[in-house]
């Protein structure tokens, strides 16, 4: 008699299952920013298509931006007791999303803006995007830890919220400043 298979379910490995992948994630994406600005430095767009840049670029700062202080408010609520951590997680694994794509929007349609990478402000404004997408992706580690935290959350873990928080604050005000001095000079 044959013994019935046995069936091992492998599940795939996922961008928040440990820091070595969060790692390569990032590893990944400094890549993306890398080409990202050799191609701004290598294209020219005429003015129609940097107006519609600007456009998206606007539009993806909304959408990103937006969502954002969108889940930063849900912590907020969170940390006066205005509503459970479960909704909190919940709240901000929904936007993660539009968060991606505004950031994703913003990095595209920043290629065809002609960027001054002379510009001590520029420069500054790429190091906060770089920072901003790491942040991004250990945020989903994070994301991934309080989904499976009991009540009360960690020390730890509650530093950690913070300083992402804070860091993830920090660099898209710090972007936006810079953008409109940027626009203004």
């Amino acid at each position: 008699m044959s013994s019935p298979a046995v069936r091992l379910s492998v599940r795939p490995v996922r961008l928040y299952d440990s820091w070595w992948m969060v790692a390569a994630g990032a590893l990944c994406a400094m890549v993306v920013l890398a080409a990202g600005l050799w191609f701004s430095l290598h294209v020219r767009t005429d003015e129609t298509l940097h107006s519609a840049a600007l456009f998206v670029h606007l539009a993806s700062l909304v959408l990103g931006f937006g969502a954002v202080l969108s889940a930063d408010y849900h912590g907020l609520l969170w940390a006066i007791g205005r509503c459970t951590l479960a909704e909190v997680v919940g709240a901000t694994a929904r936007l993660h999303v539009p968060i991606w794509a505004g950031l994703g929007g913003l990095v595209v349609s920043g290629m065809m803006l002609h960027p001054d990478v002379h510009s001590p402000l520029t420069l500054t404004k790429l190091a906060l995007v770089a920072v901003l997408t790491v942040n991004g992706l250990q945020a989903g580690l994070l994301g991934r830890r309080l989904d499976g935290a009991v009540a009360p959350v960690g020390r730890r873990l509650l530093l950690w919220g913070g300083v992402t928080a804070l860091v993830s604050q920090v660099c898209w005000w710090g972007a936006v400043v810079i953008g409109f001095l940027n626009t203004n000079t």
